[in-house]
């Protein structure tokens, strides 16, 4: 009796095809203080204090950053927890 032999998929190479084309940007506003957007950041991505600084400081001094890439609802989400105090954020694909 032969065996059959299943060929596996290959997997899709562009991130886009995976659903994680989509990422959040936060960008400087002046308006609000370190910690305010260190804490809303920890609320919408759920990272340490350490890494919320490090993205704090890089809004700061570059004017954006990325704070997270993903999924489209999730990256709207986090948006939206970002917005919730006025914070300027963009959801990019």
């Amino acid at each position: 009796m032969p065996s059959t032999v299943l060929k596996k998929r290959p997997e899709p190479t562009d991130s886009s095809r995976r659903g994680f084309a989509c990422k959040t940007i936060l960008f400087n506003c002046n308006c609000h203080s370190f910690d305010e957007v260190e804490r809303q950041l920890q609320k919408a991505i759920r990272c340490s204090i350490t890494q919320a600084r490090q993205f704090s400081h890089e809004v700061h001094t570059k004017g954006s950053a990325v704070v997270y890439t993903g999924h489209k609802e999730r990256c709207e989400a986090v948006a939206m927890v970002l917005e919730d105090i006025g914070l300027v954020v963009k959801v990019s694909e």
